[in-house]
């Protein structure tokens, strides 16, 4: 194997290696968002790095690069390679930060909601419930102004906090 290989295999692993810490949040030698830190992504360059490297070395390997023309030419080869693959890079991170998402839940989208006792709630304490708040189940602590028996539906009237909620029996609000 060509030293000139040899290089180009670190360069692409460096790419790698920058492209493993940049998906794992980690902000490299001030590159970043491009609206926050710098001009270009991390992934854009770890992209463009790898893609140099590994296509050199497979194009030095090719050329039998022992020479200083063919490692030029295996390395605009790679350079030929690693626009693209920056490119494709930078759109798909700039994609995945700006994906839509749902709002997160509040406290607020628990009142009104239907759940199950699963802890039965006595008349001066707390219990538990298991609600839906946004298609997930939720176990929450509750309490009621009367006692209510385990595996009971309840409704939720009132949430004085992001883990407990004020609940009324479903059957004593049908008999009312």
């Amino acid at each position: 194997m060509a030293t000139a290989t040899v290089v180009f295999l670190i360069i692409g692993g460096l790419g790698v290696a920058v492209l493993a810490l940049g998906l794992l949040g980690t902000e490299l030698l001030h590159f970043g968002q491009p609206d926050v830190d710098g001009p270009v992504s991390t992934e854009a360059v770890a992209g463009f790095v790898g893609a140099f490297g590994f296509v050199g070395a497979i194009a030095s390997e090719l050329l039998d690069a022992h020479s200083a023309g063919p490692v030029a030419l295996a390395a605009a080869i790679g350079a030929v390679a690693a626009l693209p693959t920056g490119y494709v890079a930078l759109r798909l991170a700039r994609a995945a930060r700006e994906m839509r998402t749902d709002a997160t839940p509040t406290r607020q989208d628990m009142v009104g909601t239907f759940g199950v006792v699963v802890t039965p709630i006595p008349a001066q304490g707390y219990g538990e419930v298991r609600l839906r708040v946004a298609g997930q189940p939720v176990k929450l602590n509750a309490r009621a102004d009367r006692p209510i028996p385990l595996g009971a539906e309840v409704f939720v009237i009132e949430a004085p906090s992001d883990t407990s909620v004020v609940v009324e029996e479903i059957r004593s609000i049908k008999q009312n």
